[in-house]
């Protein structure tokens, strides 16, 4: 039977040969499983890139436990991972600074950020995690960068809307997502971001011109197909946007906090879990504890249901802020 392979996967193919990191063939191989078609004709070449897969895999994590710490891994904390990428001096190390508690050295020359650093933003009552990158820019790419980047929840991309070369910047660091397989239209499998996980952020949008170069970049968007991708003006200098910001990024997280309650007490307000949205009474259940979906025998939900402290089922999918009680 024909594979009939499509473009797409020829493209992916070609980026695995071309390939020089351990993480760049991860994820080109991520692609070709992700859009090889799936049928009998290709069942043998879908098992064999699951073996390359696996393969890779083994070997980075006997290089991880030799010893050899990769200096652009920053472990996920909080309810999620969100990681600035910008050019120099477009802002990346004041916005952390001004979401965060980090202090990160901030300098009006280019380069000041060599590593990733990283802060806990307060929302609500949970934290999110911001990670600053080292900047890029043409010919200058970070040795390492792409691994943090293709490993985050979601994207700040911040360009600086005061300068006349903000388009450039965006259209750069976009090429530079896409070709590196970190910006897909979808994640049927591998990771990466989507582009509703992806916000431009015009950066210094307090400053003369910027308005004018916002409504460029948006039309920019628009017409070279990237139209779904939201830009928002901030400033770490006035505040401006900040705090919508805090509200857009976790909502491009896509994750619920569920609060729990011991039958006969009040529930725990203080430490909600953090699902993934869609997630089902079972779910809780497992991040309580393994042998919990096991063990339970009923469950109450308060928020989303029907009436206050509504008996639910174990499919029951939950929503943000719903209080659960689980009995066993």
């Amino acid at each position: 039977m024909p594979a009939n392979l499509t473009p797409q996967y020829y493209e992916a193919e070609e980026a695995y040969k071309k390939a020089v990191t351990i993480e760049e063939k991860i994820a080109a191989l991520e692609e070709m499983l992700a859009v090889i078609p799936k049928h009998k004709g290709t069942e043998k070449m879908q098992a064999d890139i699951k073996r390359r897969l696996s393969r890779l895999r083994e070997e980075g994590q006997k290089k991880a436990r030799t010893g050899r710490t990769d200096p652009f891994f920053v472990e996920k904390q909080g309810a999620g991972q969100v990681v600035l990428l910008g050019f120099p001096n477009t802002g990346k190390s004041s916005l952390l600074a001004a979401m965060t508690r980090a202090r990160p050295k901030v300098a009006d020359y280019p380069f000041t950020t060599t590593l990733p650093q990283a802060g806990m933003m307060p929302y609500q009552d949970i934290l999110i995690q911001l990670v600053d990158t080292p900047p890029v820019a043409e010919g200058m790419i970070p040795a390492g960068l792409s691994g943090v980047l293709r490993n985050a929840d979601a994207l700040l991309l911040l360009v600086d809307a005061a300068s006349d070369g903000c388009l450039e910047q965006v259209q750069f660091c976009l090429d530079f997502l896409k070709e590196k397989k970190i910006l897909r239209e979808e994640l049927s499998a591998g990771r990466g971001v989507t582009p509703d996980r992806l916000l431009v952020l015009a950066a210094r949008a307090d400053l003369p011109g910027s308005q004018d170069n916002i409504q460029f970049i948006r039309d920019f968007l628009g017409e070279s197909g990237w139209g779904q991708i939201e830009v928002m003006p901030v400033s770490a200098v006035t505040g401006l946007g900040l705090e919508a910001l805090r509200e857009k990024v976790f909502e491009m997280l896509k994750v619920i906090r569920i609060y729990t309650k011991v039958p006969g007490k009040e529930p725990d307000m203080n430490t909600p879990f953090i699902l993934k949205q869609g997630s089902t009474v079972v779910e809780l259940a497992e991040a309580i504890h393994r042998d919990l979906p096991r063990l339970m025998k009923a469950a109450r939900v308060w928020g989303s249901a029907r009436f206050e402290g509504q008996s639910v089922t174990r499919d029951y999918v939950l929503h943000d802020r719903d209080i659960v009680e689980i009995s066993r």
